[in-house]
């Protein structure tokens, strides 16, 4: 089992941050993300807004690490919940893994939350459990499935300013 966690700041507003985290796919900084299904959506009785999500993903596994898995196909599909609480400025969002369960599962968990000190920037908090199962070399598994995990969240550090520059383009236009 390996766990991974970060914590990054953006420079940017809460309300402009979670707006971007709700649109952050397709993203052409991680294009690994090629598909994402709403099934379900909905704002509970205290104005917190509930979401279920597909997500479907294409990972470039180098060849070695496909034979170990001992899949061709590189198609995978998580599942993603989240819960806005606008009233409370907190969104939490977890996915987890639907294929290849067998073999691995991932647990990931992020937390947006105001900056405690300044009211225009965003803290997020992040974290994974990766777990490799019955495989050997499960350990350099977890930590290769850690990394791409790590870079990934770095470069999610670029939607907010990519959706707030395309709702500003479309503004203009």
């Amino acid at each position: 089992m390996k766990i991974w966690s970060s914590e990054h700041v953006f420079g940017h507003p809460w309300d402009t941050v979670i707006k971007a985290a709700m649109r952050k796919y397709p993203n052409p900084m991680n294009p690994c993300v090629v598909g994402v299904d709403v099934l379900e959506r909905s704002v509970d009785g205290c104005g917190r807004l509930h979401s279920l999500r597909l997500l479907s993903t294409e990972w470039g596994l180098p060849g070695l690490v496909r034979a170990i898995l001992g899949a061709n196909r590189t198609l995978t599909y998580i599942k993603e919940r989240s819960v806005v609480d606008p009233a409370a400025r907190k969104m939490e969002l977890c996915s987890t893994n639907i294929t290849l369960t067998s073999l691995v599962s991932v647990n990931e968990r992020l937390v947006y939350t105001p900056h405690p000190e300044n009211p225009e920037k965003t803290v997020l908090t992040q974290e994974a459990i990766i777990t490799v199962k019955g495989i050997s070399l499960g350990s350099y598994l977890e930590s290769l499935m850690a990394t791409t995990i790590s870079s990934n969240a770095k470069k999610s550090d670029v939607s907010p300013k990519r959706v707030k520059e395309e709702r500003k383009g479309s503004v203009d236009e």
